[in-house]
């Protein structure tokens, strides 16, 4: 199952300010106050409302990656204690804009999404402002029914979702299948305090088998999301990593119940050409205790996983950087037994060379470590020596014996 994410995930800028003055609020600010000066920022610098201004789009990054840093309290903990240089640059996510992509990387970017690279986008400046004026068309989905509909690309259709106190106690899920594996994305919105509704939440479909699915869960415990994105560029450049990170994805989710009234949910239409079409529907937890129990048992399970693969990557990347030094050692230790074995055969041949003065140049060779093999015979089947220059052999009746000349009586 997967949860609610949180609304940004900015490519890193390429100046760095302090994110406090970037959303110009203070370092006490609430995270109510944080993502309402974010809100109007990233409304007033969005893409969609300046195009052909590259000014707009760097402040654009920067105010998105200034609420990634201040909207999650791990990332804002370590900020506030150590600066930028306590956040992990490399993990955080890249986020695309179609609006301002034109057809040739559009193409680019539906291709790399279609062979799996997660790709995340962001969304419409007139979704956005349209939902903060109030001046969507909204409607009603009950709880334990479902629409189905079609949405154009970068564009997106309103539900209100009506709960009771019983159904709010109970917890309530609302999720998204499309059978045309269309890419979508699930948004929340809150209450804004002009009227309109803000964006508070988002989720990215995935696909699942033969349909693609996204889904919100608002359960009374801890909840969280597998964003399958982040650390996707530190993966990349060490895939050996992938393992390693993979459960890192699981991060927890800033809203984890609803309150009775009405809650306003949105499918966005994320495909790179064409419209999505989808499925949504509203569910009442109180059905699927067994299932809502399994769930916060297997996440916490997960959880502990990832604080033992934590651990086990620094054993593991010791265990590896000590492999490759025994292995080289092998290595170095194998070519120095040849050579030894090599030298020692050579001088069981030398054994057998005519002449002590071929010997001694054999055994000069090697003490340089090398050897002539021209210099070395050995016996043929005869017992004679191989090669053409060979000794001569004296014969015992050519002696001159003692005696020999003497008349025998």
């Amino acid at each position: 199952m997967r949860t609610s994410s949180k609304t940004e995930g900015p490519s890193t800028p390429a100046l760095r300010r302090d994110p406090y003055e970037v959303l110009s609020v203070s370092r006490d600010s609430t995270d109510q106050e944080i993502k309402t000066a974010y809100r109007k920022l990233a409304l007033k610098y969005h893409p969609d409302k300046n195009v052909g201004n590259p000014e707009a789009s760097e402040l654009f990054k920067e105010v998105a990656y200034s609420y990634n840093i201040l909207s999650d309290p791990e990332k804002r903990r370590q900020y506030d204690t150590a600066g930028f240089e306590a956040l992990d640059v490399d993990g955080m996510d890249m986020e695309i804009d179609l609006s301002n992509l034109g057809t040739v990387n559009t193409m680019f970017a539906a291709l790399f999404s279609k062979l799996g690279v997660p790709i995340k986008t962001t969304i419409s400046a007139n979704v956005l402002e349209e939902a903060l004026n109030g001046t969507v068309t909204i409607r009603p989905l009950p709880i334990g029914t479902s629409v189905s509909g079609k949405v154009d690309k970068q564009c997106a259709h309103f539900f209100g979702v009506t709960i009771n106190d019983q159904q709010a106690a109970a917890g309530i899920v609302v999720r998204v299948t499309s059978t045309a594996q269309s890419k979508l994305k699930l948004l929340y919105f809150e209450q804004d305090a002009n009227g309109g509704y803000g964006l508070a939440l988002q989720e990215d479909s995935e696909k699942n088998g033969k349909v693609s699915s996204v889904g919100m869960y608002f359960l009374h415990f801890q909840v969280y999301r597998m964003d399958s994105t982040v650390n996707a560029l530190a993966m990349a450049k060490d895939p050996e990593a992938a393992f390693f990170k993979r459960l890192e994805g699981l991060q927890p989710c800033e809203v984890s119940e609803l309150k009775a009234g009405t809650h306003i949910f949105a499918v966005y239409g994320d495909n790179f050409f064409k419209s999505a079409t989808y499925t949504i529907e509203a569910l009442c937890a109180k059905s699927y205790e067994d299932t809502t129990e399994k769930l916060k048992e297997i996440e916490a399970q997960i959880l502990r996983k990832r604080n033992e693969l934590r651990q086990f990557e620094t054993e593991y990347r010791k265990a590896l950087a000590h492999f490759q030094e025994v292995t080289n050692r092998y290595s170095q230790e194998k070519q120095s037994v040849d050579e030894l074995l090599k030298k020692r055969d050579s001088i069981h041949s030398s054994f057998t060379v005519s002449g002590p003065a071929n010997h001694n140049d054999i055994a000069s060779s090697l003490s340089n470590g090398k050897v002539d093999d021209s210099k070395v015979y050995t016996a043929g089947e005869d017992g004679g020596l191989d090669g053409k220059d060979k000794p001569t052999k004296k014969k015992w009746f050519n002696l001159n014996l003692k005696g020999s000349d003497r008349k025998l009586g």
